[in-house]
């Protein structure tokens, strides 16, 4: 997992969802292209964003020209114009995006957009932008925010920490962060023994303050 760990987003639509996703990633550190038809939205956008530009998503040779075909991960923020999100979902499908997020309005809007060739369907009504953030990085299967300052996520073992034995990693001690559960693959999350050991394709549910999961989490 670790070589998807800084993989560029181009982020098409910035409104609020959009803006905040863009927004989060760049503040942890991933690399965003993000894009609005409109140049004013762009403009005030310029001194938080380094790469943001205005352009038309709808348009196969501006997406070419921008590049977003070398883009492994692509966010679909357009909420408003139910058209341009299909037609926007349905050409970086064309040009073979592997991993395409798109919002929907409506349960309807969001079908269409599965048809279309996104991979993951959101609803910000139910999903903030910073949780989505968090999980369109890369490093972070799922990601729930449990009061104001307090998170559960699942994640894959920081490399420093596979093959060691949990009695040793010391977890709480370093991180600040408690391990609650472990799959191994094929397998079903169990309760982590005290000599277990962690293995790569592992999956942790992690669980702590959302600084401390924040570090823990900067070490995958």
């Amino acid at each position: 997992m670790a070589e998807k760990r800084s993989e560029p987003v181009v982020v098409i639509g910035l409104g609020r969802f959009g803006s905040s996703v863009a927004q989060e990633l760049s503040r942890r550190g991933t690399e965003v292209l993000a894009i609005d038809s409109d140049p004013k939205l762009v403009q005030s956008l310029s001194g938080e964003l380094t790469q943001v530009v205005a352009a038309d998503s709808t348009d196969m040779e501006a997406l070419q020209q921008l590049g977003v075909g070398d883009f492994y991960r692509a966010v679909v923020a357009i909420g408003t114009d139910m058209e341009a999100s299909v037609l926007t979902t349905s050409l970086l499908t064309e040009l073979e995006i592997e991993d395409i997020w798109a919002k929907a309005v409506s349960r309807q809007h969001g079908r269409i957009l599965e048809r279309m060739g996104a991979h993951h369907v959101v609803f910000p009504e139910h999903d903030m932008g910073e949780r989505i953030a968090h999980l369109v990085s890369g490093r972070v299967i799922d990601y729930i925010e449990v009061g104001k300052n307090f998170t559960m996520i699942q994640t894959h073992p920081p490399r420093e920490l596979v093959g060691e034995p949990l009695d040793e990693a010391l977890l709480r001690e370093k991180y600040a962060v408690t391990l609650v559960a472990v799959k191994s693959p094929n397998e079903e999350f169990a309760l982590p023994s005290d000599d277990a050991v962690l293995m790569y394709g592992d999956t942790l549910v992690v669980a702590g303050k959302m600084r401390d999961v924040e570090r823990f989490i900067d070490l995958v």
